[in-house]
């Protein structure tokens, strides 16, 4: 059965709690998912023990926030099935305290343009791993100065100078891939875009990148064209999900809008092994 392998929650940057996910996917028949959330497990590891109590499975998942300095970009890294995620811990802290710090800056950034601070913002927060964009938004949504739609919201206060010349330095995806292979995980390129074709991808292949997330939301017929390509050329997993966050999607995303086949699962599988094999 296809599996959704991109979904939030509110432990990062969804509208939905962990136990309200595991209710929407019994109630639209969905067996299986994967939670993602940000830089941490928790989310996933909670849906994990929710999930077999009520008939989901719901596959170890989290999404790394990355950086590339010499590009002066910023990509994320799925993964998937580690089986050692303690191996992982470090990165998740690392990139929290980047994210905390530079919300932080985005905050006061805001702070000039619409009547917030940091208080109303942590209030937003609470229940999450750490303050993320919707955080903001919603603070700034309570304002009255935007209108009360959160995709028009969120492009209205992250268009501002103020904002978009803010970077946060995550992790680099070198360091992020190999913890990933040396936890028993793949790693997978989460929603690329058109110009990562022409540098982001054949970096990424040259550090051992596992797949591509190839069916998803933001990704034209035409890109996803062109990425199968580059999927079969390196014999790279075809990923596909939803990028679920609930009501703080960027258009209408539900689950199950974006699946990966059950062949390419067992594709997966294969790999975890080979990479097991290789880090023993």
């Amino acid at each position: 059965m296809p599996i959704d392998l991109h979904c939030h929650t509110k432990v990062s940057d969804g509208s939905t709690g962990v136990d309200e996910i595991i209710f929407i996917s019994r109630r639209m028949g969905i067996k299986n998912i994967s939670i993602t959330d940000h830089d941490t497990f928790a989310g996933a590891k909670r849906g994990m023990v929710i999930g077999n109590r009520f008939g989901v499975n719901v596959i170890l998942g989290v999404e790394f926030s990355s950086f590339i300095p010499e590009m002066n970009k910023e990509i994320h890294i799925l993964c998937y099935m580690c089986d050692y995620p303690d191996r992982l811990e470090g990165i998740c802290s690392y990139n929290s305290r980047v994210r905390k710090e530079t919300s932080g800056k985005i905050v006061e950034a805001v702070g000039k343009s619409f009547p917030i601070n940091s208080m109303m913002v942590n209030l937003k927060s609470r229940g999450s791993s750490g303050i993320f964009k919707n955080h903001i938004v919603q603070a700034v949504m309570d304002t009255g100065y935007v209108i009360p739609i959160y995709s028009i919201a969120y492009k209205k206060i992250f268009s501002l100078d103020s904002v978009k010349q803010i970077q946060a330095h995550y992790c680099s995806p070198e360091e992020i891939i190999s913890k990933i292979h040396q936890s028993g995980g793949l790693a997978v390129l989460a929603h690329p875009c058109e110009d990562d074709i022409s540098d982001v991808i054949p970096k990424l292949i040259g550090l051992d990148i596992d797949g591509l997330e190839i069916y998803h939301p933001s990704i034209s017929p035409d890109l996803c064209e062109k990425l199968e390509k580059i999927t079969k050329k390196y014999d790279l997993l075809e990923i596909g999900g939803s990028d679920f966050h609930g009501m703080y999607s960027i258009g209408m995303r539900y689950l199950n809008q974006f699946t990966t086949s059950d062949e390419m699962i067992k594709k997966m599988l294969t790999r975890k092994n080979e990479i097991l094999k290789r880090f023993r």
